[in-house]
């Protein structure tokens, strides 16, 4: 009876192939086992990468997950849409509402909320067709239209001393409601009046009785049209304003009306110079229909639109912001309201928004 020598192992701690796995198991030529030398290191590092992928393996075998670090992001996931408003965009001297609207897409945004002005896509010089272009647009690059709001409630506010203002305001209102419709959008920002304008020297302050008197009186004459156009009139708190400063005020505001058509716009940074986003969500609750997510500092002292700062980088307490707005079981668009375009590279605020609120949701 013949015996088979005994497999044998050579020492090779550099070999040619560069593996560096140092002495390999290798077969007697005599002996034919089909591994090759190649095949043995190839199954090894095959092995390897696996343990690697893998990760550390639990007492019974199975797979441990690493554990969410709240550093890097919300450890829960939530279940908002994430929208950029327009103004953050070097829009319309860099930029095209198209190249706008492509790189919101690009750039991780569900939705992209459009100004309403006197000059530009979106104005009084402008019908259905056009608005039906820009859905169109919208619908063709992959991005919904969250919202529509506009600076023109300060030239022309709903409460002004002054009555031919107050006859403008109501009607760009009204054609903003139409464009809504006409964009396929469901709410709208409204600015109902102010007792004050701090910014502008040529509003005079209104009485806080007679500025209540006519807010009221404006929104009740938007009404009936935006219950027919279905059409959301979304009532904004603004600290600027003097008007509606609590969540109680801005309630009975909105119960008043008897309709589905009026409800709030909460804007997280418009009331932080004196109190705390996190504290009016549970009151106003499912009356808040679309939402600004602007930060704020309380660090500074300049009280005035320059105190709104990039995401995260501010005093908003934006965990307990979120999970308040979960609580209700807010599920629509949280929109970043940022008034400067940055002057160089400006798609680098988008995407920075975007990361920030990835992070803010869960979505990392």
């Amino acid at each position: 009876m013949s015996t088979q020598p005994l497999a044998t192992t050579t020492s090779n701690p550099s070999p040619a192939d560069g593996t560096g796995l140092g002495p390999v198991f290798e077969p007697d030529a005599g002996r034919s086992t089909g591994i090759s030398r190649r095949n043995a290191i190839k199954t090894t590092l095959a092995v390897a990468a696996g343990a690697a992928a893998i990760g550390p393996v639990a007492a019974h075998g199975q797979a441990k997950e690493a554990a969410p670090d709240p550093r890097r992001a919300s450890p829960k996931r939530y279940a908002m849409k994430k929208s950029i408003n327009l103004w953050a965009f070097p829009y319309p001297d860099r930029m095209s509402l198209r190249e706008c609207l492509q790189l919101a897409k690009d750039g991780g945004f569900d939705g992209i909320e459009l100004n309403y002005d006197l000059e530009n896509d979106l104005s009084p010089k402008s019908g259905t067709a056009d608005y039906v272009k820009i859905r169109k647009m919208a619908e063709e690059i992959g991005i919904e239209i969250s919202g529509l709001c506009s600076f023109l409630f300060w030239p022309y506010p709903l409460t002004s001393n002054d009555p031919a203002k107050r006859a403008r305001g109501l009607e760009l209102a009204a054609l903003m409601a139409r464009a809504a419709h006409d964009l396929g959008v469901e709410n709208l920002l409204v600015v109902p009046g102010a007792v004050h304008i701090p910014w502008r020297d040529d509003h005079a302050p209104v009485p806080n009785d007679v500025c209540d008197r006519r807010a009221r009186e404006a929104i009740g004459k938007l009404v009936p049209e935006a219950e027919k156009l279905g059409v959301s009139l979304n009532i904004e708190n603004i600290f600027f304003n003097g008007y509606l400063m609590t969540p109680m005020e801005m309630n009975e505001f909105v119960d008043s009306f008897g309709s589905e058509s009026v409800k709030v716009h909460f804007d997280t940074g418009n009331i932080m110079i004196f109190q705390y986003p996190e504290h009016w969500i549970s009151v106003m609750g499912s009356r808040i229909k679309n939402i600004h997510f602007k930060e704020f500092t309380k660090k500074g002292t300049d009280y005035s639109l320059e105190t709104f700062r990039p995401l995260l980088d501010g005093t908003t307490d934006w965990p307990a912001v979120v999970e308040g707005l979960d609580a209700i079981e807010y599920r629509g668009y949280v929109t970043f309201e940022y008034f400067h375009p940055y002057p160089h590279y400006p798609e680098a605020l988008i995407y920075q928004t975007s990361d920030s609120l990835d992070r803010m949701l869960g979505r990392v």
